[in-house]
C-alpha cells in the first residue's frame, strides 16, 4: 500500500514506515501530523485516484523533528565590473515517519 501526498507544494510518495523530509511544518517532535492532501492510494490491486485530493483519505505520520538541508551556493558575477556576490542557503525541513495511511470507503 501507498499513497501520493501533496505538502508545501511537492508531492511525495510514500508507504507505511518511509521516512520523508517535507517542508517545514509546524509540529511538535514526537508528534502527530495528519496529511489530507492525498492525490493517489493504491490498496492491494484497487488504485483510487483523486480529482484533485481523495476525499476522507489521509496519513498520519509522527514528527521526527526539523533539519536543515545541504547549503546551496549562489555566485553572482558580472565580468568587468568587479561586482560579485556570494549568497548561501539552508532550507528548513520536518522529518516525518509514515504511521498509517488511512484511506476512506466508499
Amino acid at each position: 500500500m501507498y499513497a501520493v501526498v501533496e505538502t508545501g507544494g511537492k508531492q511525495y510518495k510514500v508507504a507505511k514506515n518511509d521516512i520523508v523530509l517535507v517542508e517545514k511544518l509546524k509540529a511538535k517532535v514526537g508528534g502527530e501530523v495528519k496529511l489530507s492532501h492525498v492525490l493517489l492510494a493504491k490498496e492491494g490491486n484497487s488504485i483510487h485516484v483523486g480529482s484533485p485530493y481523495l476525499k476522507g483519505t489521509h496519513v498520519v505520520c509522527e514528527s521526527l523533528g526539523e533539519v536543515r538541508g545541504d547549503k546551496v551556493i549562489a555566485f553572482k558575477y558580472k565580468k568587468r565590473k568587479s561586482e560579485k556576490k556570494k549568497i548561501g542557503h539552508r532550507q528548513a525541513f520536518t522529518k516525518l515517519k509514515v504511521k498509517e495511511i488511512e484511506i476512506a470507503k466508499t
